[in-house]
């Protein structure tokens, strides 16, 4: 996949603030898994799991990232939500510098933002 889409890391440990039994499968794993699934149809970003993104009071969690571009925490997320956070993902490629408004986002990603960094590569 070429360097021009999109990076979004999948915490796949986040047990969105619920408890978990020893032998479950985190919500956070199944956020990863209906993400792969949608990318395989609509490849417009690369995906890579991440260990703990510390929100877990808002998970399922991930982040966006681009070189030269803001990156964007995104919480409250669901697995039915997979395509509409890949619709984001192109979205927020064709910005130049990765701002959405909400009003530009998917409706269900309107109120998922939980922080925004600037490109640090930038910032050196």
């Amino acid at each position: 996949m070429p360097d021009a889409v999109p990076r979004l890391h999948v915490c796949t440990t986040c047990r969105a603030g619920q408890p978990l039994p020893d032998d479950g499968v985190p919500p956070g794993r199944h956020m990863f898994d209906a993400v792969a699934r949608a990318l395989a149809e609509t490849p417009t970003a690369t995906l890579h799991p991440v260990v703990c993104l510390a929100s877990c009071a808002r998970g399922c969690a991930a982040v966006i990232s681009m070189p030269g571009k803001w990156s964007y925490l995104l919480g409250d997320l669901t697995p039915d939500m997979a395509s509409d956070l890949l619709a984001y993902a192109a979205a927020y490629a064709a910005s130049k510098t990765g701002v959405l408004m909400p009003s530009r986002r998917p409706a269900s990603l309107a109120d998922c933002v939980l922080a925004r960094i600037p490109d640090l590569a930038a910032a050196a």
